[in-house]
């Protein structure tokens, strides 16, 4: 059942025009900082900062390939397979290590790799996240990866937010798993962007996968993770071109955090230096604030040999709509056939913001709509409910305590409705202006082992019932209900504008909802979080027109 994602670009945005050199600019940071103990004549540590040649660029060209894809000289980093610059990998890159500190507070020196730089002086917070977006751009040898403009504003004009502003979020420990981190990249005020990032793992052998948090920030649109099977021949770094043209494989799908906790005994299989692709789309809601996005993913894994059976995934999208805008709804199906049987664990559609609907059926042998399975207006995507209502940024995922048989033979068919009141007709595009028609799935192909009639309980104890909350309506215009899980004990909440002004808060809160009233508050994007007694939380918006 893989989904090739060889015939259109899920999101894809133009390329920006080329001003400066980026790769210059961070030539030029070394020689006004680094040079006194990195000469060409004199260079610590056998590294030659300064370069050699007859002008400007073939001195830079030297430095570039003193560090670019160069393995440490340090033997801690070497051991930890640290190249001084590796393209697109901030985590590997020892030159960023060296000269980091405290921009970055999980790439501080240990014990081993030796003093910072540089010694005689420091810096600028500007000059040192230049030198991380280069490294995460691919370390490209022309072309302007950022405006240093922006990340002046960003420092030191007092126009920055950060996406975690108190810092990453904790990491498992090592004897249960690993953190990713993707970003961070920079928003400007009002505006979006997206970016796709090939992410090589560090793991000798196969593993088993049983669970995948992700946290990010109220802005995102989308997070996708991907993964390739022969290794990602795309290019190191950032890129906007989806440039699936390969094996590619779909992971997980998400708009906002979510913690996936797979059924028992069953895994995702990852192979010896496994290569995902992670996929994050970010729109500012902010008018004057310059954003910083980044994304951290949790990979909890099992023993090998746990699994009784691989959790299988896929996104399959209807790419040919057409949305006029008169106002008028518009709906555009298809059907959706497979060889063979799958067992479904959860599944999910999405739209953009002119959808107004989202459904699935199962199909009968002749091919038509039978039960109806999903319906992305109900919460926890469970069709029947009294007052559907469809948020297109919170799009709800349904999952089947114990999985959900289909027969693709017979096939499913998926259904999205729009009513484009907006000032031009859209079609399947890359932006939140545009329009999409998708859905993903995820699935066994056999059940045996998985002792079905015990699912429910061992699937999702550890789960966060708070992901089962609603705002009804969203938009809204004067009042809005955020509606709780049915016995989830006591909540502590707040409600906060976009620059973090606190609008609401209650403590030990132990109704069925929660009643926000406008007043005199503006039109624009409010952010909620949700605290159980456990600890979890939940983080959604509110928009208010």
């Amino acid at each position: 059942m893989k989904q090739l994602f060889t015939f259109f670009l899920l999101c894809s945005f133009s390329l920006p025009v080329i001003s400066q050199s980026t790769s210059l600019r961070v030539y030029e940071i070394f020689q006004n900082n680094c040079v006194s103990c990195h000469s060409n004549a004199n260079p610590r540590a056998g590294l030659d900062l300064e370069g050699s040649g007859n002008n400007l660029t073939a001195k830079a060209l030297s430095v570039y390939n003193n560090l670019v894809g160069v393995t440490s000289g340090n033997n801690t980093a070497a051991a930890k397979g640290y190249q001084l610059v590796h393209p697109g990998r901030i985590d590997k890159s020892f030159l960023f290590k060296k000269i980091n500190q405290g921009l970055d507070l999980d790439m501080e020196l240990e014990s081993g790799e030796n003093d910072a730089m540089p010694l005689n002086s420091a810096l600028t917070d500007v000059e040192k996240e230049l030198i991380r977006q280069w490294i995460l751009f691919g370390a490209p040898r022309q072309g302007e990866v950022i405006k240093e403009t922006l990340l002046k504003e960003y420092y030191e004009g007092g126009k920055g937010r950060a996406s975690f502003p108190e810092g990453a979020p904790p990491a498992p420990d090592p004897s249960e798993g690993f953190q990713i981190k993707m970003g961070p990249f920079f928003i400007d005020p009002s505006g979006e962007d997206e970016y796709y990032t090939k992410y090589q793992l560090d793991n000798t052998s196969e593993i088993e996968v049983k669970r995948v948090d992700v946290k990010m920030a109220t802005s995102s649109h989308h997070f996708i993770i991907y993964d390739y099977e022969d290794g990602g021949q795309v290019p190191n770094g950032f890129r906007r071109d989806q440039d699936h043209t390969q094996d590619v494989s779909f992971v997980a799908t998400l708009q906002e955090s979510q913690d996936i906790v797979l059924p028992k005994n069953t895994a995702f299989k990852w192979g010896k230096n496994h290569v995902l692709d992670l996929n994050s789309h970010t729109i500012n809601y902010l008018a004057d604030n310059i954003y910083q996005n980044e994304v951290y993913i949790n990979i909890y894994t099992q023993p090998l040999g746990t699994a009784k059976q691989e959790i299988k995934s896929d996104l399959v999208p209807y790419p040919w709509i057409n949305i006029p805008n008169n106002g008028n709804e518009i709906v555009h199906s298809s059907k959706v056939q497979y060889p063979g049987n799958a067992f479904v664990w959860n599944i999910a559609g999405h739209t953009h913001r002119y959808g107004t609907s989202y459904k699935i059926w199962m199909n009968d042998a002749a091919g038509n709509q039978d039960e109806l399975i999903y319906d992305g207006s109900c919460p926890r995507g469970n069709p029947g409910c009294v007052a559907p209502f469809y948020d297109y940024q919170h799009i709800p995922t349904r999952t089947f305590d114990e999985f959900l048989h289909i027969d693709f033979s017979k096939g499913i068919t998926h259904e999205a409705k729009w009513v484009n009141d907006g000032p031009v007709p859209v079609r399947w595009g890359p932006t939140s202006q545009d329009e999409m028609m998708l859905f993903a799935m995820l699935y066994v192909t056999d059940t045996t082992g998985l002792n079905i009639g015990n699912v429910t309980t061992a699937t999702f104890e550890a789960a966060n019932r708070l992901t089962e909350i609603v705002v009804m309506p969203n938009p809204m215009q004067t009042t809005t209900n955020i509606v709780l899980p049915d016995n989830i004990g006591a909540i502590n909440f707040r409600l906060v504008d976009m620059l973090g002004k606190e609008i609401q808060q209650l403590s030990n809160f132990r109704h069925k909802f929660i009643q926000i009233n406008r007043n005199n508050l503006p039109s624009g994007m409010y952010l909620f979080t949700v605290e159980n007694d456990k600890g979890q939380t939940f983080t959604g918006k509110i928009l208010m027109k």
